[in-house]
């Protein structure tokens, strides 16, 4: 699993989606029930994996990880705080590469994990989330606006505006509800 270290963005949003299948987040629902939900998830975010059932018990514990510093950021703490977890998550199997020339003959410089599934994904989210804290700020993680939601991500938009965990999902909800709220009013 790799990823190329000016790509932060795809790492932030990954772990967004994997604490964005708890069960917290879905009521109760384990949203990570069966390695292939792994898989599924992987693919939509463009990774290429395949989760043995021993490691899908150490994916829901990195997912875990994840959703303690989304929350360590959303809560105010020390912006050290969140580096020091993220760096962990990143230095458990994190190796740095070159991949070839990039733009104006500069190397392009990757990073990923020939270790396994879980270590990977470690490396590519760690590195995320501290792309993000860097580039964007810890005001960038955010708790999710949908009253109804316990989701939190990590907004790596460009204007920076996302509201929700799950635009497609909890945005769509809330902009239902408040149609209905204003026909019934109106």
């Amino acid at each position: 699993m790799q990823l190329a270290l000016s790509d932060y963005p795809r790492g932030a949003e990954l772990a967004g989606a994997l604490v964005a299948t708890a069960p917290r987040v879905w009521h109760g629902v384990e949203k990570l029930g069966t390695p292939g939900e792994v898989d599924a998830l992987l693919a939509e975010h463009g990774f290429a994996g395949s989760c043995t059932p021993a490691e899908l018990d150490g994916v829901r514990d990195l997912r875990t990880e994840l959703r303690a510093i989304v929350d360590a950021a959303v809560a105010g703490e020390e912006t050290g705080v969140v580096v020091r977890r993220a760096s962990a998550l990143a230095a458990g199997g994190l190796t740095l590469g070159e991949a070839g020339p990039a733009r104006g003959g500069l190397p392009a410089w990757v990073f990923g994990s020939d270790a396994g599934l879980v270590e990977g994904l470690a490396a590519v989210t760690g590195v995320g989330l501290l792309g993000a804290v860097r580039a964007l700020g810890p005001e960038r993680f955010r708790a999710c606006a949908a009253p109804f939601c316990e989701g939190a991500f990590v907004d790596v938009s460009r204007a920076g505006r996302r509201r929700y965990c799950m635009p497609d999902l909890c945005g769509n909800r809330v902009h239902v509800a408040n149609h209905r709220a204003r026909r019934r009013s109106g």
